[in-house]
């Protein structure tokens, strides 16, 4: 009976839609994330009847035909992309980006990764790290003896000292861009790491190429919508639900099929 195998489909691709909808749940206070939806499709179908068969000898078709489903398979976990709101800190070294950009940091293979999660620290030797401690690429370096730090919207860095009333620049922050975020890989701590499918990153200065600007003192909050993530919870419970009352009446049936005399 194909009902109990097609109901399994169903109650595995609810399954996975919680389990993602817990994960959106569990980050909605993650500086910078982005929400991800599970999407699904269709599987195979059984041509029992094909459409446009000939079903007559005077040459008349059959205008639908019988197909018949076998079910449900997940087909992707997109990232909705959306820019989350502002939160004031006061930080010197917090910066939200407003646009597209992501910030590229060096991981310890050496191999470049991208963070939206702009909470950087100060390292003993002055760099501006991550808070797992990689360092921002291009590298920017603060002087011990450096009273403050000022980065504006173009992501130039000034350093303030006590013994000079004018700001001395000491770098600036770059962003990249790519054509297709959506196919940036996760790797965990708010970090991502290009793909084919997202495409090379594209450095460029903010403000420029779509990247975004840069606002010191600030942090991107998560995007996700609790309230729209309830409601797509309750949706997949119910949907759970439903496809194990499909597999109590197929068994039903199955059982009554088994005792015909």
């Amino acid at each position: 009976m194909r009902a109990l195998t097609i109901a399994a489909t169903g109650m595995s691709a609810q399954q996975m839609r919680v389990e993602v909808i817990s994960n959106n749940l569990a980050n909605m206070s993650t500086t910078g994330y982005d929400a991800r939806r599970a999407e699904f499709s269709d599987l195979h179908y059984q041509q029992v009847t094909n459409p446009g068969t000939i079903s007559a000898d005077n040459g008349s078709m059959v205008p639908t035909g019988i197909q018949l489903g076998l079910g449900v398979r997940p087909s992707s976990v997109s990232v909705h992309l959306a820019q989350g709101s502002l939160s004031a800190t006061g930080g010197d070294l917090d910066i939200a980006i407003e646009g597209n950009g992501y910030f590229e940091v060096e991981l310890p293979s050496s191999q470049s990764a991208y963070t939206r999660d702009g909470a950087f620290k100060r390292s003993a030797d002055g760099l501006l790290v991550t808070s797992d401690g990689f360092p921002l690429t291009p590298e920017i370096v603060v002087p011990e003896d450096a009273r403050s730090v000022s980065i504006n919207a173009d992501g130039e860095v000034y350093a303030y000292f006590a013994d000079s009333v004018e700001a001395q620049q000491i770098g600036r922050i770059s962003l990249v861009g790519f054509s297709n975020p959506r196919g940036l890989e996760a790797l965990g701590s708010n970090l991502f790491r290009q793909t084919e499918a997202s495409g090379a990153g594209t450095v460029s200065d903010p403000g420029e190429d779509g990247v975004g600007t840069l606002r010191q003192g600030y942090l991107e909050d998560s995007s996700v919508d609790p309230v729209r993530e309830i409601t797509e919870l309750i949706q997949a419970q119910r949907g759970y639900e439903l496809n194990s009352k499909v597999i109590s009446a197929a068994d039903q049936m199955l059982a009554a099929t088994t005792q015909v005399r």
